[in-house]
């Protein structure tokens, strides 16, 4: 049996993935929105019976057993973690801080009984699993470096809002370079142990967003992993990611090895091996036969809809709504995968305002709320 959904959000994600949710069988009983406006307009467009601003209102519903939240980055951890505590599956995006993710990730250790997993699509998206297992055959041989490189359009809404904000999660660093950390460490079983990298706002102000407002999240980011082994040893990464190129969304996923290469081009696998003449299709992204979605690129588009039919393959073994099979869903990253991924953001952010190599150190106990007034208190004493 299907569990009942509540989707939270009204944005691009949440307008393909209440389809494709119903196309898999999944009923959607609810939908919040930040407004009854917009809840309600979306609602209406997408079939959706109930619809509110307020958040118990979905959490509370009866027929909802799986939430699914795709809303600003400073929300989700009050809405993730409330949801567990009330004994609801979790599906959702990221975090704001690591200390959010901290909390999140507290939550899903109390209740391992629910599933609680990040949203990141290009884990499920097919090219991804593919080259993840010819890795793990040893396609490439030894892997050494992974060159990924992202460009696009600005990620920014067309009024001023979270996507404008460093400090509310804003910026292609957050947004974009968050999934594609998540899937270095996916693809390599490996996690980034030090990192330097570079932010930058370009384009501070345009037609929308001006006067006395600026905006300060990230449309350029370049960035470096040393990942697995310390030393000489383990896998060097380089990131970049430019939101300044107006068309068509572009993403290139390289890994070299001493035996060969693979590439994913959007949504196709290509290798090739040492010696030999050439790139080699060894997967076709097959073309997508879903809605067309401007602001969600194509990779993302295809691994959304293999995350709802793995989502759908855990729980329809199940009589009840709330039980589900951890098999189908093994390859999405959990909330501990998230606080990595946070940590690494935020390394990564020091790196660009130092200009030094930054150790990613991950949190195992929540900070001390009042350690900067302490520190402050102790520095006027003495």
């Amino acid at each position: 049996m299907l569990p009942g959904v509540g989707v939270f959000g009204t944005g691009s994600t949440a307008r393909v993935l209440v389809p494709l949710l119903q196309a898999e069988g999944f009923e959607v009983h609810a939908l919040w929105g930040r407004s009854e406006e917009e809840a309600c307009g979306l609602a209406k467009e997408l079939g959706i019976p109930f619809h509110t601003s307020q958040s118990d209102d979905v959490l509370l519903h009866q027929d909802v057993d799986l939430v699914c939240i795709y809303i600003p980055p400073s929300m989700t951890k009050q809405i993730a973690v409330k949801a567990l505590g009330i004994g609801k599956n979790v599906v959702c995006e990221k975090a704001a801080t690591a200390v959010d993710s901290f909390k999140m990730v507290t939550a899903a250790r109390y209740y391992p009984q629910l599933l609680s997993i990040m949203g990141n699509t290009l884990r499920f998206l097919p090219a991804f699993v593919e080259m993840r297992q010819r890795l793990l055959d040893g396609y490439v041989g030894e892997i050494q470096v992974c060159d990924v490189r992202v460009y696009g359009p600005s990620l920014l809404d067309h009024s001023y809002g979270w996507t404008c904000e460093e400090l509310m999660g804003g910026g292609g660093l957050h947004t974009v370079g968050s999934a594609i950390i998540d899937l270095l460490s996916y693809l390599t079983g490996t996690r980034a142990h030090r990192v330097h990298g570079l932010t930058r706002t370009f384009m501070q102000q345009n037609s929308l967003i001006r006067g006395i407002r600026r905006v300060t999240s990230d449309d350029f980011c370049f960035f470096q992993l040393l990942m697995g082994a310390t030393g000489s040893g383990g896998v060097c990464c380089t990131v970049t990611l430019n939101f300044n190129m107006p068309g068509s969304f572009v993403q290139e996923v390289m890994v070299v090895g001493s035996t060969g290469r693979l590439v994913a081009r959007g949504t196709d696998l290509y290798g090739q091996r040492n010696g030999s003449k050439g790139e080699e299709l060894l997967l076709g992204g097959n073309g997508w036969l879903g809605p067309e979605v401007k602001e969600m690129p194509l990779p993302h588009l295809h691994g959304l809809s293999s995350m709802v039919k793995a989502l759908r393959q855990s729980f329809q073994a199940h009589e009840e709504r709330r039980s589900w099979d951890q098999r189908p869903v093994a390859m999405a990253s959990t909330f501990e995968d998230g606080l990595y991924v946070q940590t690494v953001v935020e390394a990564v952010k020091k790196s660009s305002s130092t200009g030094e190599w930054v150790s990613v150190e991950i949190m195992s106990k929540e900070p001390d709320p009042n350690q900067n007034l302490c520190e402050a208190l102790q520095r006027n004493k003495n």
